[in-house]
């Protein structure tokens, strides 16, 4: 198992029901590919600078086991989405998720 971690921007214009939907949607489609091990919502941030003609948008960070592959179809979804201006998937060096414990032991390094 690898550890990944997915940040996810919604469009600013969206209200918050429709912003909880569709992760409610994203969360079930990375349940399905692999193991969700942390969700943290930002909720609405303003943009450093503009994207799209837009100045905010919903931030969510997502931590994530799943086999090399796995999130392609995820990934994809999340290119074609409407509701999505950005969102950037990368995996985690063995150290780095080892340290925020996702892989290993299960605890956190900082932890003893």
């Amino acid at each position: 198992m690898r550890a990944y971690e997915l940040m996810v921007i919604h469009h600013g214009d969206l209200d918050d029901v429709a912003v909880q939907e569709q992760i409610k949607e994203l969360r079930t489609r990375i349940e399905t590919s692999g193991e969700l091990k942390k969700f943290d919502y930002w909720g609405r941030r303003r943009f450093a600078y503009e994207i799209d003609h837009k100045t905010d948008g919903y931030y969510s960070v997502y931590e994530i086991l799943a086999e090399g592959g796995a999130l392609d179809e995820t990934e994809r979804s999340l290119r074609l989405a409407d509701s999505v201006i950005r969102h950037k998937l990368f995996r985690l060096p063995d150290d780095e998720a080892e340290r925020r414990g996702l892989i290993g032991d299960g605890a956190p390094a900082d932890a003893e």
